[in-house]
Protein backbone atom coordinates (compact mmCIF):
# COMPACT_ATOMS: atom_id res chain seq x y z
CA UNK A 1 0.00 0.00 0.00
CA UNK A 2 1.39 3.52 -0.51
CA UNK A 3 3.68 5.01 2.04
CA UNK A 4 2.82 8.68 1.54
CA UNK A 5 -0.88 9.07 0.94
CA UNK A 6 -2.50 7.36 3.77
CA UNK A 7 -5.93 5.70 2.29
CA UNK A 8 -7.16 2.44 1.27
CA UNK A 9 -8.45 1.77 -2.15
CA UNK A 10 -12.11 2.65 -2.75
CA UNK A 11 -10.96 6.41 -0.95
CA UNK A 12 -10.15 7.50 -4.64
CA UNK A 13 -11.84 7.83 -7.90
CA UNK A 14 -11.03 6.83 -10.98
CA UNK A 15 -11.04 9.91 -12.52
CA UNK A 16 -8.06 12.20 -10.87
CA UNK A 17 -7.33 16.16 -10.77
CA UNK A 18 -4.15 16.53 -9.84
CA UNK A 19 -2.35 19.85 -8.89
CA UNK A 20 1.16 21.39 -7.19
CA UNK A 21 -0.57 23.68 -4.62
CA UNK A 22 -2.21 22.45 -1.59
CA UNK A 23 -4.54 26.05 -1.38
CA UNK A 24 -5.43 25.42 -5.24
CA UNK A 25 -6.65 21.41 -4.61
CA UNK A 26 -8.66 23.03 -1.26
CA UNK A 27 -10.41 25.37 -3.87
CA UNK A 28 -10.92 22.52 -6.16
CA UNK A 29 -12.43 20.20 -3.53
CA UNK A 30 -14.97 23.11 -3.61
CA UNK A 31 -16.51 22.25 -6.40
CA UNK A 32 -17.04 19.06 -5.52
CA UNK A 33 -20.45 17.35 -3.79
CA UNK A 34 -19.97 15.58 -0.44
CA UNK A 35 -16.08 16.41 -0.63
CA UNK A 36 -14.14 14.05 1.87
CA UNK A 37 -10.29 14.71 3.15
CA UNK A 38 -8.76 11.08 2.80
CA UNK A 39 -5.10 11.77 2.84
CA UNK A 40 -3.26 15.17 4.73
CA UNK A 41 0.02 12.96 5.53
CA UNK A 42 2.96 14.86 4.01
CA UNK A 43 0.37 18.09 2.71
CA UNK A 44 -0.45 15.75 -0.12
CA UNK A 45 -4.39 16.74 0.80
CA UNK A 46 -6.51 14.51 -1.26
CA UNK A 47 -10.08 15.06 -1.35
CA UNK A 48 -12.92 12.53 -3.02
CA UNK A 49 -16.28 13.53 -3.87
CA UNK A 50 -18.64 14.04 -6.56
CA UNK A 51 -18.76 16.05 -9.86
CA UNK A 52 -22.36 15.81 -11.38
CA UNK A 53 -22.50 12.56 -9.69
CA UNK A 54 -19.29 10.87 -11.19
CA UNK A 55 -16.58 10.28 -8.23
CA UNK A 56 -13.52 12.53 -8.80
CA UNK A 57 -10.57 13.11 -6.62
CA UNK A 58 -8.55 16.04 -6.29
CA UNK A 59 -4.96 15.74 -4.71
CA UNK A 60 -1.92 17.82 -4.33
CA UNK A 61 1.65 16.21 -5.79
CA UNK A 62 3.93 19.27 -5.21
CA UNK A 63 6.56 21.23 -6.99
CA UNK A 64 8.62 18.88 -9.23
CA UNK A 65 9.22 15.39 -10.55
CA UNK A 66 9.94 13.55 -7.97
CA UNK A 67 7.43 14.98 -5.66
CA UNK A 68 4.83 14.21 -8.42
CA UNK A 69 5.56 10.93 -9.34
CA UNK A 70 5.49 9.35 -5.86
CA UNK A 71 1.81 11.08 -5.90
CA UNK A 72 0.81 9.65 -9.50
CA UNK A 73 2.48 5.72 -8.75
CA UNK A 74 0.53 6.26 -5.16
CA UNK A 75 -3.05 7.21 -6.60
CA UNK A 76 -2.87 4.55 -9.57
CA UNK A 77 -1.98 1.89 -6.60
CA UNK A 78 -5.64 3.07 -4.76
CA UNK A 79 -7.21 2.72 -8.31
CA UNK A 80 -6.52 6.10 -10.60
CA UNK A 81 -7.16 5.19 -14.40
CA UNK A 82 -7.54 8.76 -15.39
CA UNK A 83 -5.03 12.23 -14.23
CA UNK A 84 -5.48 15.44 -15.49
CA UNK A 85 -2.88 18.49 -14.05
CA UNK A 86 -4.97 21.22 -13.13
CA UNK A 87 -1.78 23.20 -12.33
CA UNK A 88 0.51 27.36 -13.73
CA UNK A 89 2.80 27.63 -15.71
CA UNK A 90 4.85 30.66 -17.25
CA UNK A 91 4.66 32.06 -20.40
CA UNK A 92 7.32 31.85 -23.06
CA UNK A 93 5.63 33.46 -25.75
CA UNK A 94 4.00 37.18 -26.36
CA UNK A 95 0.22 35.73 -26.87
CA UNK A 96 -0.08 34.73 -23.10
CA UNK A 97 -0.41 36.80 -20.05
CA UNK A 98 -1.10 35.56 -17.25
CA UNK A 99 -4.75 34.27 -16.41
CA UNK A 100 -4.72 33.06 -19.89
CA UNK A 101 -4.59 29.02 -20.05
CA UNK A 102 -2.28 26.41 -21.86
CA UNK A 103 -3.29 22.93 -23.47
CA UNK A 104 -0.13 20.84 -23.59
CA UNK A 105 0.16 18.64 -26.83
CA UNK A 106 3.91 17.01 -25.41
CA UNK A 107 6.25 18.01 -22.92
CA UNK A 108 9.93 18.12 -23.51
CA UNK A 109 12.06 17.58 -20.76
CA UNK A 110 16.28 17.06 -19.66
CA UNK A 111 17.56 13.34 -19.97
CA UNK A 112 18.02 12.18 -16.94
CA UNK A 113 16.18 12.85 -13.44
CA UNK A 114 13.08 10.95 -12.60
CA UNK A 115 11.97 10.18 -15.41
CA UNK A 116 15.15 8.41 -16.51
CA UNK A 117 14.12 5.79 -13.88
CA UNK A 118 11.27 5.18 -15.50
CA UNK A 119 12.61 4.73 -18.80
CA UNK A 120 16.08 4.54 -18.27
CA UNK A 121 18.55 5.08 -21.62
CA UNK A 122 15.89 6.47 -23.64
CA UNK A 123 14.12 9.25 -24.07
CA UNK A 124 10.69 9.17 -23.82
CA UNK A 125 7.66 10.45 -26.03
CA UNK A 126 5.96 12.34 -22.73
CA UNK A 127 2.68 13.20 -24.47
CA UNK A 128 -1.07 13.16 -23.00
CA UNK A 129 -3.44 10.76 -23.61
CA UNK A 130 -5.42 12.54 -26.99
CA UNK A 131 -8.68 12.01 -26.20
CA UNK A 132 -8.27 13.24 -22.57
CA UNK A 133 -6.58 16.51 -24.77
CA UNK A 134 -9.33 16.65 -27.08
CA UNK A 135 -11.91 16.46 -24.31
CA UNK A 136 -9.86 19.18 -22.55
CA UNK A 137 -9.52 21.59 -26.02
CA UNK A 138 -13.67 20.90 -26.10
CA UNK A 139 -14.68 22.32 -22.74
CA UNK A 140 -11.97 25.03 -22.95
CA UNK A 141 -13.36 26.53 -26.25
CA UNK A 142 -17.10 25.63 -24.31
CA UNK A 143 -15.97 27.81 -21.54
CA UNK A 144 -14.73 30.60 -23.63
CA UNK A 145 -11.58 30.82 -22.18
CA UNK A 146 -8.76 32.18 -23.97
CA UNK A 147 -5.77 29.20 -24.46
CA UNK A 148 -3.29 28.05 -26.64
CA UNK A 149 -2.62 24.53 -27.52
CA UNK A 150 1.05 23.62 -27.96
CA UNK A 151 3.86 21.97 -26.31
CA UNK A 152 5.89 23.01 -23.05
CA UNK A 153 9.03 22.50 -21.38
CA UNK A 154 8.87 20.54 -17.87
CA UNK A 155 11.92 22.28 -16.05
CA UNK A 156 13.57 20.77 -12.77
CA UNK A 157 15.05 24.15 -12.59
CA UNK A 158 12.95 27.09 -11.40
CA UNK A 159 15.66 30.39 -11.07
CA UNK A 160 16.38 29.82 -14.20
CA UNK A 161 18.75 32.24 -16.56
CA UNK A 162 15.21 33.78 -17.86
CA UNK A 163 17.32 35.19 -21.28
CA UNK A 164 19.20 32.01 -22.37
CA UNK A 165 16.11 29.46 -21.50
CA UNK A 166 13.77 31.78 -23.11
CA UNK A 167 16.19 31.74 -26.47
CA UNK A 168 16.92 27.67 -25.99
CA UNK A 169 13.23 26.34 -25.78
CA UNK A 170 11.26 28.64 -27.99
CA UNK A 171 13.98 27.90 -30.48
CA UNK A 172 12.43 24.59 -30.35
CA UNK A 173 8.73 25.52 -30.12
CA UNK A 174 8.28 25.24 -26.65
CA UNK A 175 4.73 27.94 -25.57
CA UNK A 176 5.07 27.43 -22.05
CA UNK A 177 7.33 26.26 -19.02
CA UNK A 178 6.05 24.11 -15.97
CA UNK A 179 7.41 21.41 -13.92
CA UNK A 180 5.39 18.26 -13.96
CA UNK A 181 3.94 17.42 -16.95
CA UNK A 182 6.62 15.11 -18.91
CA UNK A 183 6.61 13.36 -15.31
CA UNK A 184 3.03 12.66 -15.84
CA UNK A 185 2.49 11.74 -19.21
CA UNK A 186 5.31 9.63 -18.96
CA UNK A 187 3.85 7.58 -15.94
CA UNK A 188 0.62 7.55 -17.29
CA UNK A 189 2.12 5.56 -20.72
CA UNK A 190 4.44 3.37 -18.23
CA UNK A 191 1.80 2.71 -15.69
CA UNK A 192 -0.92 2.38 -17.93
CA UNK A 193 -3.13 5.26 -17.18
CA UNK A 194 -4.97 8.24 -19.27
CA UNK A 195 -3.02 11.55 -18.92
CA UNK A 196 -3.72 14.90 -19.43
CA UNK A 197 -3.33 18.74 -18.27
CA UNK A 198 -4.51 22.19 -18.34
CA UNK A 199 -2.15 25.40 -16.80
CA UNK A 200 -3.24 28.88 -16.31
CA UNK A 201 -0.51 30.98 -16.58
CA UNK A 202 0.94 32.55 -13.45
CA UNK A 203 3.79 34.08 -14.83
CA UNK A 204 4.69 36.30 -17.72
CA UNK A 205 8.16 37.41 -16.67
CA UNK A 206 10.05 35.29 -19.70
CA UNK A 207 7.70 37.29 -22.20
CA UNK A 208 7.84 40.71 -20.57
CA UNK A 209 11.44 40.31 -19.00
CA UNK A 210 10.38 41.59 -15.55
CA UNK A 211 9.38 39.70 -12.29
CA UNK A 212 5.27 38.62 -12.73
CA UNK A 213 4.26 36.22 -10.72
CA UNK A 214 0.63 36.05 -9.87
CA UNK A 215 -0.24 34.37 -6.75
CA UNK A 216 -2.95 31.84 -5.33
CA UNK A 217 -5.35 34.48 -4.72
CA UNK A 218 -4.57 36.85 -7.44
CA UNK A 219 -5.34 33.83 -9.83
CA UNK A 220 -8.43 32.55 -7.83
CA UNK A 221 -11.22 33.43 -10.70
CA UNK A 222 -8.95 32.57 -13.37
CA UNK A 223 -8.84 28.91 -12.11
CA UNK A 224 -12.42 29.17 -11.36
CA UNK A 225 -13.01 29.45 -14.98
CA UNK A 226 -10.69 26.66 -15.80
CA UNK A 227 -11.59 24.62 -13.51
CA UNK A 228 -15.00 23.69 -15.05
CA UNK A 229 -13.41 23.13 -18.50
CA UNK A 230 -11.32 20.38 -16.26
CA UNK A 231 -14.37 18.57 -14.41
CA UNK A 232 -16.42 18.71 -17.30
CA UNK A 233 -13.52 17.11 -19.43
CA UNK A 234 -12.43 14.50 -17.13
CA UNK A 235 -16.44 13.32 -16.44
CA UNK A 236 -16.52 12.62 -20.06
CA UNK A 237 -14.17 10.77 -20.92
CA UNK A 238 -14.21 6.89 -20.40
CA UNK A 239 -12.17 4.87 -18.21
Amino acid sequence: MPLHIKAERGDVAERVIVSGDPARVKQLAGYLENARLVNENRGYYTYTGEYKGVPVTVATHGIGGPSAAIVFDELRMLGAELMVRMGTCGAMVPELNVGDVVIPTGASYQVGGTIWWYAPGDCTCAVPDYEVLSKLVEEASKQGLKFLVGPVISSDYFYVDLEEFAKKWTSRGMVAVEMECATLFTLGRVRGFKTGALLVVSDATLVKKEWELATAAELKEAVERASKAVFEAIIKVEV
